[in-house]
């Protein structure tokens, strides 16, 4: 190994337990043999192997190890028996695994490297250091904290299931300590999991704030006596021996004498033949595939390899134990792993017998069918008219629905009997100067004619995966296709917010989860960058596999989700809820909203001569001019040459300028950083909005059409994008200029109807808050009556200060806010800011036991619920990492709230269109969703009409399904712009 070499260390113990996690068990078909984990640990080798340079690591390497524990004996058991003595076996299914996975890495040509005595990590920081020494660079894959001891300039941490890479910066942020002193948070803090004692009571908030203090372990016990807290002191003094002993048990051991040198770990080309003869063994069809395509073999003919199963997989499984909850994995501090249930309501047999049902036979790629002709068409539409159901997706030239052109579009009638009908492929086969239509293709209107009854028909059921592009690109044809199921949304409902390692809810995730199977990638076909080409130009084969596939995958994963909608008790989340909203959303998004291309333009023209004004200011005051959109340059003036407090430096050595960095030094009264803060405030406006809104006016219907995603969110609220409507900032003056840019046509108004502190109302329901439930029946000014409450001051001449405060403690509540947080938004004492929380849980004890028993809820069962049931989960609650838990706390404690609110206006928005109907308002339209806000637009002479109609339906969302105990409050307006509407 050489001077710019780059080795990377997989830490293999923790593929092996993240691989088995993150699939439903899966066993191979000629034997029974459990293969899940070996098959999740292929995928993620190959993956690596594959796309290194295209993760956040960036680069491709020269050298490549995997490391695995040879045992849970290590020369550590010797320092303290009781190391690990509380980890349990393995589960069952994943003993015989261990030795196959090894015979895996072997497969790919890899070093497969254990040591007796030693944990992976020791080999993994000695291989590093030895990578360092030889002039190179080391990449260790893995999350592992105990790991992040060994980072530094030339050896960084990237875990792929987040792909993020850990360097100094991110250690520091974690764990509020630079790597190195990383030992001695440790052995403050112990490990539950790998039975580290520490000291009692210190976590590692509170280890960092020691050791920043007095420098390294050896210091902060000799002065032990020194520290104020009796506690503390009394734990440092009494466990001072323990702390000394866990240091040596967390310290990595980086001087092993390895067998294998660097240059014995040289990365070269995988043997296709011996990989391909591996996986056939494993009957891992889908990735044979890929490997011998991308490896040139032939895989048809190759045996598969003969495998010493019984004597391999038992190979050093005994041996291996696990955390002793069974949930989480070693090395993947705070990040709890779906417990093996397959879903926290559907027991594990049932699961099983689900998917296998659902895979039935396995993908089967060469039966699927390309359909060129409108007699076979209507063949597969009268089968899928037997049949009741459809599977069905659509192939486009753009992933935006309102511009796409229709390519094709493919079916599935049952596991396997999947088709796609090419409607407008051009000759050329990816080559961006091919000729013109493929010859045999269905001409689109005889094959949206033949299809129309079809996806109209109330008797078939039409099933998608993202349904709401799909409904949307066909609305704009004429087709309203209905009834439909969404597996996307199916998935959500079930598992908002679960934590899966390898992705949320994408067909391409779903698969891999439920079905074991790795679906064609868009961009196998396609290309990326500038040699993408659209779906157009891809030849009739391979895009009949790969749309076919898409469809076959959608029936398969629905025949598995759709039933456990029942088992876990969320039909009607999914059918009141969230399948309703697709057709919904659909006709807002086709709607669009008009914006003012002028109105935007001198606003421009306004925000330049502003930043300028700054741009000044900021030179005058910085004593010179420099680029201030540059951070090196920016930390140079602030930090380097003015000296200001608080500077820190990023790992390629420059002072970070975040906007937390800067808005904290605004708030300590730095004059500059204020002006730059409000300059970047300007200027993003400038480029965000004004800029780049009439780059999202539709070419045809001259609006804008934003698009709303349903399931990115765990909480159930709408996201919007391309542009984001829901992100305009409102709470400065400049900000709401904006909204003045959106405007309603001549003849017509827009009536902004927005809920009145619905999440207050929420809370005071959920926590049973008896003062503020009666002061939302009397319709008091809530704030006033909190201050009054809290502050004693009568609400009738209350000054403005006071009112604010407590409106800041009362939005802050809902969302934990922290005394540290609620200081710098009031500009107060953080000790004042800490007396006023405590204050208001003294007035109101229902809020801190709503809070308390939201979280052993949370940590029960791993997710709360919505007044309407729907479930955000979140399985890290349960986390040995302080940080993380807390974060997941208030998260928990928040959703309730949060998604009540979602649900609340979800429901309206349902429920409106037949609303307006029946009250004979056809032509009033609802056009956006702005967090509590819906925007209308409606002709001038139904206005006066329309908004009682709007504000009835919002105002009775709630009810009678749910009825809350206060009632809802919603403020309408009507104006020509968006802003004035408020």
């Amino acid at each position: 190994m050489k001077k710019g070499d780059h080795l990377f260390l997989v830490d293999g113990s923790g593929y092996i337990f993240r691989a088995y996690h993150a699939l439903p068990p899966l066993n191979r078909k000629s034997d029974g043999l459990p293969v899940g984990a070996v098959l999740g640990f292929c995928n993620m080798v190959w993956k690596l192997l594959r796309d290194a340079r295209d993760t956040a690591v960036g680069v491709t390497p020269t050298h490549f190890a995997v490391i695995f524990d040879y045992s849970s004996k290590t020369f550590r058991n010797e320092l303290y028996p009781e190391y690990k003595a509380n980890r349990s076996e393995p589960p069952e299914d994943l003993v015989p695994q261990f030795g196959l996975i090894r015979e895996a890495t072997r497969a790919f040509d890899l070093p497969c490297i254990e040591m007796e005595g030693f944990e992976a990590d020791d080999l993994i920081a000695t291989y590093a250091r030895l990578a360092v020494e030889a002039g190179g660079d080391a990449t260790i894959i893995s999350s592992d904290k105990d790991l992040m001891q060994i980072v530094g300039p030339c050896v960084s941490m990237y875990d792929p299931m987040k792909d993020r890479e850990i360097g100094v910066p991110q250690v520091i942020e974690k764990w509020g300590v630079l790597p190195e002193k990383m030992i001695d948070l440790q052995a403050l803090t112990g490990d539950s999991i790998d039975n580290v004692p520490g000291v009692p009571g210190i976590g590692p908030k509170t280890a960092a704030q020691l050791l920043e203090e007095y420098g390294d372990l050896d210091t902060l016990l000799e002065r032990a006596s020194e520290i104020k807290q009796t506690k503390r002191r009394e734990n440092l003094i009494e466990h001072a021996e323990k702390a000394r002993i866990s240091r040596e048990l967390v310290r990595l051991k980086n001087d092993v004498t390895v067998e294998l040198e660097l240059d014995a770990l040289t990365l070269n080309p995988p043997d296709g033949p011996k990989l391909v003869a591996f996986l056939k063994a494993m009957e891992f069809t889908t990735l044979t595939r890929r490997v011998a395509e991308a490896t040139g073999a032939d895989a048809a003919a190759i045996e598969p390899a003969i495998l010493e199963v019984a004597e391999s997989a038992a190979a050093h499984g005994p041996d291996l134990t696990v955390p002793s909850s069974g949930t989480e994995e070693p090395g993947a501090e705070g990040e709890v792993a779906p417990e093996r249930t397959d879903g926290a309501r559907t027991p594990r047999s049932l699961a099983n017998k689900l998917a296998e049902e659902a895979a039935g036979d396995p993908m089967d790629r060469t039966g699927y069918q390309c359909i060129r002709d409108l007699a076979t068409l209507e063949d597969w539409v009268a089968e899928a008219r037997e049949a009741g159901l459809l599977a069905f997706d659509t192939e486009t030239t753009s992933l935006d629905p309102m511009q796409a052109e229709l390519c094709g579009f493919s079916l599935a009638t049952a596991p396997g009997r999947a088709a796609y009908v090419p409607l407008s492929h051009k000759n050329g086969s990816g080559d961006l100067l091919g000729g013109g239509p493929i010859d045999g293709q269905i001409p689109v209107g005889q094959a949206l004619a033949a299809l129309k009854p079809l996806l109209e028909d109330p008797a078939v059921l039409k099933i998608g995966q993202n349904m709401k592009y799909d409904w949307l690109l066909l609305y704009r044809q004429g087709i309203d296709i209905t009834p439909y199921d969404d597996t996307m949304l199916i998935s959500y409902v079930l598992e908002a917010g679960g934590g899966h390692a390898n992705g949320g809810h994408g067909m391409d995730s779903l698969s891999e989860r439920w079905l074991g199977h790795l679906p064609i990638a868009y961009k196998e076909l396609t290309g990326s960058g500038r040699s993408q080409v659209t779906f157009d130009m891809i030849d009739l084969e391979r895009a009949t596999t790969y749309a076919a596939e898409d469809a076959d995958i959608t029936l398969r994963l629905w025949r598995v989700l759709k039933p456990r909608l029942v088992a876990d008790g969320l039909v009607s989340v999914y059918e009141r809820l969230e399948r309703p909203m697709i057709s919904v959303i659909g006709r807002m998004e086709h709607r669009g909203i008009q914006v003012d291309r002028q109105i935007l333009s001198r606003m421009s023209g306004d925000f330049a001569q502003t930043a300028a004004s700054m741009e000044d200011e900021i030179y005058r005051l910085a004593g010179e001019r420099f680029t201030i959109g540059s951070p090196k340059q920016l930390g140079e003036i602030l930090f380097g040459k003015m000296g200001l407090p608080g500077g820190a430096k990023t790992k390629s050595g420059q002072w970070s300028t975040s906007a937390q960095v800067l808005e904290e030094l605004a708030a300590a009264g730095h004059e500059l950083a204020r002006k730059i803060v409000d300059w970047r405030q300007v200027t993003k406006l400038k480029s965000t909005y004004t800029d780049a809104l009439p780059g999202y006016i539709h070419p045809e219907t001259k609006r804008v059409h934003t698009s709303y995603s349903l399931a990115s969110t765990t909480t159930g609220r709408l996201s919007s994008s391309e542009p984001n409507l829901q992100n305009i900032p409102v709470r400065t003056p400049e900000g709401r200029k904006i909204r003045t840019a959106f405007v309603a046509p001549e003849g017509r108004k827009l009536i902004s109807a927005d809920y009145s502190q619905i999440e207050l109302r929420v809370l005071a329901h959920v926590a049973d808050i008896p003062q503020l439930k009666q002061a939302f029946a009397e319709g008091l000014d809530i704030h006033a009556m909190t201050a009054s409450e809290m502050f004693g001051v009568p609400v009738e001449g209350m000054p403005g200060e006071v009112r604010r405060r407590a409106k800041a403690i009362n939005f802050g509540i809902i969302y934990g806010i922290s005394a540290f947080g609620l200081a710098n938004q009031l500009a107060i004492p953080r000790e004042e800011a800490g007396a006023y929380i405590k204050r208001y849980f003294e007035r109101f004890p229902g809020i801190k036991d709503y809070m308390d028993a939201t979280k052993a809820f949370a940590r029960e069962r791993g997710y709360v619920e919505t007044i309407f049931g729907r479930r955000a989960h979140y399985p890290e609650i349960r986390s040995s990492n302080p940080s993380v838990r807390a974060f997941n706390e208030r998260a928990a404690i928040n959703a309730p709230i949060q998604g009540s609110a979602a649900d609340i206006i979800r429901r309206a928005m349902i429920r409106m269109d037949a609303a307006l109907h029946g009250a004979g308002l056809d032509d009033v339209q609802m056009l956006l969703q702005v967090h509590d806000e819906l925007v209308f637009e409606a002709p001038d002479e139904s206005v006066d009409k329309a908004i009682p109609v709007i504000r009835q339906v919002m105002e009775s969302a709630a009810f009678p399904a749910r009825a809350l105990s206060v009632p809802l409050k919603v403020d309408a307006r009507a104006a020509s712009n968006w802003e004035e509407a408020h």
